[in-house]
């Protein structure tokens, strides 16, 4: 990720109600939710949440596919982690404490062997 991508997901993510969406996609893991389910979880109305998922989208921050006539939308985990990655790439400059809290962190959401989320 370079810098102009990662801006493009920090605005993206600069705004509440795409911030609660791809909050909620996380959570929902790879399965993902249809569109009216993360409206409805997020409180917002379909077509305004469709303008904000366009952003998230554009960001590289979700994906969709569609299932039958739903569409179901899911965080796009190689994006976060690039996003991250960006964050963190010149973190420690040789002293491993200065990451030690982000790399702990990130052991509790997902601990080793807890591959379901990954």
């Amino acid at each position: 990720m370079d810098e102009r991508q990662a801006l493009a997901a920090f605005a993206a993510l600069g705004q509440e109600h795409r911030l609660r969406a791809l909050r909620a996609l996380v959570a929902a893991g790879p399965d993902g939710l249809a569109a009216g389910l993360l409206a409805e979880a997020i409180g917002i109305a379909g077509n305004t949440l469709s303008f904000h998922l366009k952003e998230l989208s554009h960001a590289g921050l979700i994906a969709s596919r569609r299932e039958g006539k739903s569409v179901i939308y899911t965080a796009a985990y190689d994006g976060l982690s690039d996003l991250i990655r960006f964050l963190m790439r010149d973190c420690c400059q040789g002293r491993p404490e200065v990451c030690a809290p982000a790399l702990s962190a990130l052991a509790a959401c997902c601990p080793a062997g807890d591959t379901d989320h990954v």
